[in-house]
């Protein structure tokens, strides 16, 4: 899905139990809305990418990562529109 089609993308950042990185990681890739997912080094483990028709969409895609097993916290960075 582009931008354009899109109408919200967001960052999410996660940080997962210990353990559970690469089990996580290979999940949340799975969940719908889900454009690119990848682990980081820094105060979370993983980067996700989200794009949704609006914003109700997208807190569906949050909810969906949020209730991936090993999740311990997610932040949610809504892309600001010009």
């Amino acid at each position: 899905m582009c931008w354009e089609e899109a109408g919200v993308r967001a960052a999410i950042l996660v940080t997962v139990e210990p353990g559970t990185l690469d089990k996580v990681l290979s999940k949340v890739k799975g969940v719908k809305g889900i454009t690119d997912a990848f682990s980081v080094a820094g105060r979370v483990d993983i980067a996700v990418v989200a794009e949704a028709a609006d914003i109700k969409a997208l807190t569906g895609v949050v909810l969906r990562v949020n209730g991936v097993e090993g999740v311990s916290t997610t932040e949610t960075l809504v892309e600001a529109q010009p």
